[in-house]
């Protein structure tokens, strides 16, 4: 059967159960996802000077392809956006400015310096979405930036934050849509601290000099995301999720879920609710987490299919910024990206075609029978079907007709690098 009649013969099943859908694929197309770039380079951006990877990040594997010029990761991201379905977002880091060779530190970024992934984003219809850098740097290297006890160091990562956040500006003016500004620092002790308190009160006047600054919510809007640990920060970390949560609440920030920054019995998709009845806007960093805060590809686990959930079911699909962080060097990037990206979508359309209101009325009844009968029904309806025909209808490639798009991108572009 082809795509087509495959997909009419699901639609008649989910449509018994009341589900509109044409409707969801419409939904789906209005959702952007925020695509990080540093899964193209393994985090290494365009600085002048070479740095190793520092701040409790690791990218493990060696595979041939990655990027190493500006244009090359530009190249990478449009060929895993063309196998991805729907208009979305890219997201960069400050290490990812284009200096034309000079020597510029990431406290003098300006705007200039993103110029070229401006135009690039202008020309492709995206929007872009920015984080300051604050780590694999020499003023990072003790594992302390904005919670710093040397003032000097303090308000070097100050000004990195302030442009960045000017930069971001910039850009949402630019582009006619905000970005996302998201600081992340990677501040905490190896060892159990003698003193947790006063690193956080420095964070909080550090953050506080940085958000004085007034920039336009038109045009950026900041959020602050959390970690429970990292390399080096085993014990102890200053930017705590009590600790953002509290500061982004109080502020009218964003507070960013990184649903690997929790312990690993602690659900990102089990915080969002919360966090919709007191915040207009929750930020996300979708990644998978095995055993630690180890960025794996996200893959369509039941995890990712709860965040889905939790998000279509609150009707918070235009509350809830989604953003991917994984990096992987041991398979082809483009690759990862792609199954990422397609996964997050994926997990959407599997929770915009659920029968959520009836299963919202069975649980309020008591019926838990009923409900978990149906949850586990709708596991083997024809979701696939539903998603190859949103696929030929975004043209894109269905099925994995789109791993020999890559394998032809592998052997003409990255097998050359």
């Amino acid at each position: 059967m082809s795509i087509e009649a495959n997909y009419q013969v699901a639609k008649k099943q989910y449509e018994q159960w009341g589900i509109d859908v044409d409707a969801a694929l419409e939904k789906l197309k209005q959702v952007p996802i925020s695509i990080h770039c540093w899964q193209g380079d393994d985090i290494t951006g365009f600085e002048v000077e070479e740095r190793e990877l520092s701040g409790g990040i690791d990218v493990t594997g060696n595979y041939p392809g990655k990027a190493t010029t500006p244009e090359q990761l530009r190249n990478d991201i449009e060929k895993a956006l063309s196998l991805i379905p729907g208009k979305h977002r890219i997201n960069l880091h400050a290490i990812y400015a284009e200096t034309n060779g000079g020597k510029v530190d990431r406290d003098q970024l300006e705007p200039k310096h993103f110029q070229n992934w401006i135009d690039w984003a202008k020309e492709h219809d995206l929007g872009l979405d920015f984080n300051p850098t604050l780590f694999s740097h020499p003023k990072a290297e003790d594992g302390l930036t904005l919670s710093h006890p040397d003032k000097e160091i303090r308000d070097f990562w100050i000004r990195h934050c302030k442009a960045s956040r000017r930069i971001a500006e910039h850009m949402g003016k630019e582009l006619g849509t905000p970005a996302l500004t998201n600081i992340w620092i990677p501040d905490g002790y190896k060892d159990i601290p003698s003193d947790r308190l006063t690193p956080r009160k420095r964070l909080k006047e550090s953050l506080d000099e940085i958000y004085a600054d007034q920039i336009d919510e038109r045009y950026n809007l900041d959020a602050v995301e959390s970690k429970l640990f990292g390399i080096g920060s085993e014990a102890y970390v200053v930017g705590s999720h009590e600790f953002y949560m509290g500061y982004a609440l109080k502020n009218n920030k964003l507070c960013l879920l990184d649903s690997g920054h929790y312990h690993p019995t602690e659900m990102v998709s089990n915080k969002i609710s919360s966090l919709l009845l007191f915040s207009d806007k929750v930020a996300l960093h979708v990644s998978r987490p095995v055993r630690w805060d180890s960025d794996h590809v996200i893959t369509l686990d039941d995890e990712l299919k709860e965040i889905g959930l939790e998000i279509v079911r609150n009707d918070a699909l235009d509350k809830v910024m989604i953003g991917l962080d994984f990096f992987d060097a041991s398979i082809n990037r483009v690759a990862a990206w792609t199954i990422g990206t397609r996964n997050m979508v994926k997990a959407l359309l599997y929770a915009l075609l659920m029968p959520n209101d009836q299963l919202r009325t069975y649980q309020d009844e008591g019926n838990f029978t009923d409900r978990l009968a149906v949850l586990e029904e709708f596991k083997t309806y024809p979701f696939g079907y539903i998603w190859d025909y949103y696929c030929q209808e975004m043209n894109v490639p269905s099925g994995m007709d789109w791993l020999k798009d890559v394998r032809e991108y592998e052997e003409t572009e990255l097998s050359k690098r």
